[in-house]
C-alpha cells in the first residue's frame, strides 16, 4: 500500500501545473458523482454549491463560484473533451511559458468568462430566468487564444495539413458567436469571456506587460495567511560563490529566460519555421 501511494505521489509531483489542474477537475467530478449516488440526489445537482449562477444576488451568497465553476462537471463527455483540450493546449503552453503565467491565464480566463456570463446572460435570445454555469471551457479558451494571439503565425499540424494558430483562433471565436443563439448560449458567452482575456493578456505580454501580476500577488497574499511564518531569528553566512546576493545559477536562469523571450518574439513576428535549428533545440531544452 505504501509503495502504491509513493508511486502515485511521485507521478503527481512530475506533472506540470496544468496537468495537476486536470487531476483536480477529475477529482471534483468523481466526488460529485459518488456524492450524488450516496445521497440519492437528482442528476446535475450534487455540486450546486460550486456552480456559478447567472443571478447576481445568488452569486453574492457564494462568491467563490466565479472560480470553482471552472472545476465543475456533471457529464463525463463534457469533462473528457475539456480535459483533452486542456492537456494538448497545456503541453504547448508550458513548453513556452512559465507555470505562473499558465495559472494566471487559467484562473483569469475563468473569472472573465464567469463575469461576462452574469452580466450578459439575460440578453441572450434563449435565456431562461435562472441558469448556472459549469465547466473549464472558458479557461481552456483563454489558454488557446493566448497562444493564437502571441504567436499567430506558428503552424501546427491538423491531421494531414498545417494551420496557422490565428486561423484556429478565428474559427473558435466564430463558433462561439454562432453558439450564442443556441441552447447553450450561456456557455458560449463564458467562452467569449475567456477568449477576450486570453487575447488581451497575450497582446499586453508582447509589450512587456504582465496583466496577471496583480492577481498573482493577490493569490500569493491569500495563501500566505495559511502558511506558517518563519522565525525572524536566522543564521547568516557568506557564500563566496555569490555576487551581489545572486548565485551563478541565478544569472544563468536570467540569461536563458531572456533568450527564450527573444525566440518567442521572433516566432510571433515570423513564425516557428523562421527559427534556426539551434534556436529550436534551445527552445525545446528550455521547455524540458
Amino acid at each position: 500500500m505504501t509503495t502504491l501511494y509513493q508511486d502515485i505521489s511521485d507521478k503527481l509531483k512530475r506533472l506540470n501545473v496544468l496537468e495537476k489542474l486536470i487531476v483536480v477537475n477529475v477529482a471534483v467530478f468523481l466526488f460529485g458523482f459518488v456524492f450524488g449516488i450516496v445521497f440519492g440526489l437528482p442528476k446535475d445537482t450534487g455540486l450546486d454549491w460550486l456552480e456559478l449562477p447567472s443571478d447576481f444576488y445568488r452569486f453574492i451568497r457564494k462568491p467563490w463560484a466565479v472560480i470553482t465553476y471552472a472545476f465543475t462537471h456533471y457529464d463525463f463527455i463534457h469533462l473528457l473533451f475539456n480535459m483533452i483540450w486542456l492537456y494538448f493546449i497545456g503541453r504547448m503552453f508550458i513548453n513556452l511559458f512559465s507555470s505562473k503565467i499558465a495559472l494566471n491565464v487559467y484562473f483569469l480566463g475563468a473569472i472573465c468568462g464567469g463575469v461576462l456570463f452574469m452580466l450578459a446572460y439575460d440578453f441572450l435570445p434563449k435565456s431562461s430566468s435562472i441558469s448556472t454555469l459549469v465547466g473549464a471551457s472558458a479557461s481552456a479558451r483563454a489558454l488557446l487564444i493566448f497562444l493564437c494571439a502571441y504567436m499567430p503565425n506558428l503552424e501546427v499540424r491538423f491531421f494531414t495539413f498545417k494551420l496557422k494558430l490565428w486561423y484556429i483562433g478565428v474559427a473558435i471565436v466564430v463558433i462561439d458567436l454562432l453558439g450564442l443563439m443556441g441552447e447553450n448560449g450561456g456557455g458560449h458567452l463564458a467562452h467569449l469571456g475567456g477568449v477576450l482575456l486570453g487575447y488581451v493578456y497575450a497582446k499586453q505580454y508582447t509589450k512587456g506587460n504582465d496583466i496577471g501580476k496583480g492577481f498573482e500577488r493577490l493569490m500569493d497574499g491569500l495563501f500566505g495567511w495559511f502558511t506558517p511564518r518563519k522565525s525572524p531569528l536566522k543564521t547568516v553566512h557568506k557564500n563566496k560563490n555569490k555576487m551581489g546576493g545572486y548565485a551563478k545559477s541565478d544569472f544563468n536562469a536570467f540569461n536563458n529566460q531572456k533568450k527564450v523571450d527573444v525566440i518567442l518574439d521572433k516566432i510571433s513576428k515570423s513564425g516557428y519555421e523562421s527559427l534556426t535549428s539551434d534556436e529550436k533545440d534551445f527552445l525545446f531544452r528550455a521547455g524540458k
